[in-house]
């Protein structure tokens, strides 16, 4: 895995979460068009579409659905991990 897709994943987990790019924004205390430029980033180097986005609404495809079922114990575990150490 490239690590790197680490912190696009956390934020697609996020957006999927409030189904909504500003509302995940504001969770994870970063302006919009962070959210926005990192969802179409991840997108982009995966080849493809997670969300489906209209001017009203975000839903994860199926795609998007698939993985964020395997990701979600992942990130949990990631989770866990650094309370533990805390």
């Amino acid at each position: 895995m490239d690590r790197a897709l680490l912190p696009q994943l956390s934020v697609f987990a996020v957006v999927a979460r409030h189904g909504s790019f500003r509302a995940a924004a504001r969770d994870l205390a970063i302006a919009p068009s962070a959210v926005t430029h990192a969802i179409a980033s991840l997108e982009e180097r995966l080849g493809i579409r997670l969300l489906a986005r209209t001017t009203r609404s975000v839903a994860l495809t199926e795609e998007g659905a698939r993985l964020l079922e395997r990701l979600r114990p992942a990130l949990s575990e990631i989770d866990l991990a650094v309370e533990a150490t805390i």
